[in-house]
């Protein structure tokens, strides 16, 4: 009898649909129709529409299921328009409960056609303000827009705590070829956590996390967490204003790259050591890095990340900043905090992979959606993770817009883009027959490519003064190149080549470096291909790879001196600077992302201190000298005064400024100039203390030591020259003048000149 009721209504079509979770569009049949109302609660017993200044009308049940339906006509004055609610009874006599709604099915869509148009098209550059879940007032109600990409779907539904985790209560509607599946829900508040279950074409039911979630449950914990529209109060104004000013290639750059799970940690209310919260860490971390006169600092990924063994390289949550400390707003709070402090912000980013969780991105429809089909294409051999598929354009719009998001949102200054090389490479890690040659039968990945350009295009022309840095381990040309000069538009690239050789030569005992001497001279043959940053990151620091300070030879006392000699060449050589948290007290272990840095250490050895206080002059001097960073990206900026003395280990070259004559009485660029915007670096990297060493200058001057390695406060052994060091006419080197240095061991000096 009731299957004959629906069949007569309304067609047993759409019921079956509904109630068998297959309906593609149930607003079509749940809401209103003109004058007829039906509703779907499953296991309510009794159900009344509800509509002001009108007695409520109890509705028909039409399946048990809890499908009701009525028609507003039969009420007295009633024209099937305006506002109603819904009352839905539960059990029986002690046991009955009712709840009071508005109807989610009687709502419009809350996204537009121009909205979903871009989408498709690729170019919706503000996505996560359409896609995710958004709360909002929607013809007059307070609620939470939920919308999810899923175009493969045979159904998909939302659910959270607000309807008890059922799929069956908010079944969502279907926005056509877009894929896009939306539903307004009123009455979720921010807070609330959900996921969406969806029903695949092969009728399995999936639960994922929102792809578009702006925040998230604590890990292990996935669900995906509604989130306020933010109203933090931003005090970074100038530092705002000041970065769309800037030229970041020409400024003086040191970055102090940190994991915030394990840089420092503290007391919970439950006793137990924790890490620093986003708030925490914004009372404590501007104050230590401006200390330390560090310019920027790198996040290691701060995206939603299932295991914290991933370090946050294996992201689940592209657009929800991990809750592991806080909230959005508590980041941002520590963003705000930094900026004010003077320094800059920059954010692993992590497009090139996404790991299999089931409950994230994987098959997420229960195809290859965001990632590709083929495993030859769509998995990491390295690290078993999944590719995205870069030529679709919902998946890359899904990425470029995030990139966006975190400068944006969160005014993120760089973002440094992760393993670009696995994203370049159709053969990356793959053998013979691993690999799927692209049209040309090439082993470049075309659409990677066009997306990677995309991506710095984009983010360039919409916020000037922002960057984006590569992570780029081969010879690709042109990385941090324009994309209107061919090349793939990156702001910087990290300079592996440089680390690897420069690791390798400071490896080797001091009696064998004079046949590694190439080493140290190689990078400057390519150093302005690129624009460069010097990386000693987390990666040298782990997995048996051992401290910086046990990589380094020689009893304790020459440990620590190679590694002082090792920053002052880093900050003197040509590129921007880069090292990783504890870098600064040359800790002895490897990193442990399980437990914070060993801060006692400066509490026991006066030496590590003196490493730290090291760091610190060398920071200031750097910025103080322009010469050291003013002309990073050009040749002339940089002379060899001794390139060649790899007997006695001995390296020395010239840093000039923009306009600096240099030791040849050439200008950098062309205009003349004194020989103030320069330094002189010279480099003794054996325990021999070098008397009366010569190198070659232009003419005459004086010249003052401003740094060196060896002094006794840094823990050196205290070999220093005296104030004034005068040029002779004494030919050297191929020069007409030269100037006598003493060389302290396994030490570096600096030196400019002497102005009266």
């Amino acid at each position: 009898m009731v299957g004959e009721q629906v069949a007569a209504a309304h067609g047993v079509q759409g019921a079956d649909l509904l109630l068998s979770g297959r309906h593609g569009d149930p607003h079509q049949f749940l809401g209103r129709h003109g004058s007829i109302v039906r509703a779907y609660r499953p296991g309510a017993l009794e159900m009344r529409l509800l509509r002001p200044g009108v007695a409520p009308v109890e509705m028909k049940m039409i399946h048990p299921a809890g499908l009701f339906e009525t028609s507003e006509a039969k009420t007295s004055g009633s024209d099937g328009a305006g506002a109603y609610e819904l009352e839905a009874a539960y059990g029986t006599g002690a046991d009955r409960r009712t709840y009071r709604f508005h109807d989610p099915y009687s709502a419009w869509p809350t996204l537009g056609e121009v909205d979903l148009h871009l989408f498709g098209e690729g170019r919706h550059h503000r996505l996560w303000e359409v896609l995710g879940a958004h709360r909002r007032v929607h013809e007059g109600v307070a609620g939470t827009a939920f919308a999810v990409w899923a175009p493969n779907a045979t159904s998909v539904r939302v659910v959270g705590d607000w309807n008890f985790w059922d799929g069956r209560v908010h079944p969502m509607r279907s926005l056509g070829a877009s894929g896009v599946w939306e539903i307004f829900v009123p009455g979720v508040e921010a807070g609330t956590r959900y996921k969406y279950e969806i029903l695949t074409t092969d009728g399995a039911l999936r639960t994922k996390t929102d792809p578009m979630a702006l925040s998230m449950e604590i890990p292990p914990a996935t669900a995906s967490v509604v989130t306020a529209e933010s109203e933090y109060p931003w005090g970074d104004g100038e530092w705002m204003r000041q970065r769309r000013e800037g030229d970041l290639l020409h400024q003086a750059i040191s970055v102090y790259e940190i994991h915030l799970g394990s840089w420092r940690w503290t007391t919970g209310e439950d006793g137990k050591a924790r890490p620093l919260n986003y708030r925490e860490l914004a009372e404590v971390l501007p104050a230590y890095l401006g200390d330390l006169g560090f310019t920027h600092v790198e996040f290691m990924p701060i995206a939603e990340h299932p295991f914290s063994g991933s370090w946050g390289y294996q992201v689940s949550g592209y657009y929800a900043p991990t809750s592991r400390y806080g909230s959005p707003d508590d980041l941002r709070c520590l963003i705000d905090a930094l900026h004010r402090a003077g320094i800059g912000v920059i954010v692993d980013w992590v497009p090139a992979h996404f790991p299999k969780d089931d409950f994230a991105l994987a098959r997420f429809d229960g195809t290859a959606l965001y990632e590709h089909a083929d495993p030859r294409q769509g998995e990491h051999p390295d690290w078993g993770t999944l590719i995205f598929n870069f030529g679709r354009n919902e998946v890359r719009n899904f990425l470029v817009a995030n990139a966006l998001y975190w400068v944006q949102e969160f005014h993120v200054d760089a973002l440094r883009v992760d393993a670009v090389a696995s994203m370049l490479y159709l053969d990356y890690s793959r053998k013979a027959g691993e690999w799927v040659p692209n049209r040309f039968g090439g082993r470049e990945d075309l659409e990677a490519v066009a997306f990677v350009k995309e991506v710095n295009t984009v983010l360039f022309g919409e916020h000037p003064g922002a960057t984006v840095i590569a992570e780029e381990s081969t010879s690709w040309p042109g990385v941090s190149r324009p994309v209107y000069l061919g090349g793939l538009g990156f702001g910087f690239k990290w300079n592996m080549g440089w680390m690897h050789d420069t690791l390798d030569y400071f490896h080797h005992d001091p009696i064998h470096r004079r046949y590694h001497h190439g080493e140290l001279t190689f990078g400057l043959l390519y150093a302005w291909s690129e624009n460069f940053v010097l990386p000693l990151s987390h990666d040298e620091v782990v997995h048996g790879k051992g401290s910086l300070l046990n990589k380094m030879p020689g009893d304790r006392w020459q440990q620590l001196a190679n590694l002082r000699a090792l920053y002052a060449w880093m900050w003197a050589h040509p590129g921007k600077q880069l090292v990783f948290m504890g870098a600064e007290f040359a800790p002895e272990g490897e990193w442990d992302h399980n437990r914070e840095l060993d801060w006692w250490i400066l509490d026991h050895w006066e030496q590590h201190r003196g490493v730290r206080d090291l760091l610190r002059e060398l920071n200031g001097v750097y910025r103080s000298h322009p010469a050291l960073w003013q002309a990073d990206d050009v040749a002339a900026g940089f002379e060899w005064i001794g390139a060649d003395d790899s007997d006695q280990s001995v390296l020395s070259f010239l840093r000039k400024s923009t306009g600096s004559t240099g030791s040849t009485g050439a200008s950098v660029d062309g205009a003349a100039s004194a020989t103030a915007g320069e330094v002189l670096c010279v480099a003794n990297l054996t325990p021999v203390v070098r008397h009366n060493y010569r190198v070659g200058m232009a003419g005459p001057g004086a010249w003052r030591e401003i740094l060196n390695t060896d002094e006794a406060r840094w823990g050196g052994s205290g070999v220093t020259g005296p104030d004034e060091r005068h040029c002779e006419p004494v030919a050297w080197g191929g020069r007409p003048w030269s100037m006598e240095l003493t060389l302290p061991p396994l030490g570096v000096v600096w030196l400019a000149p002497l102005r009266r």
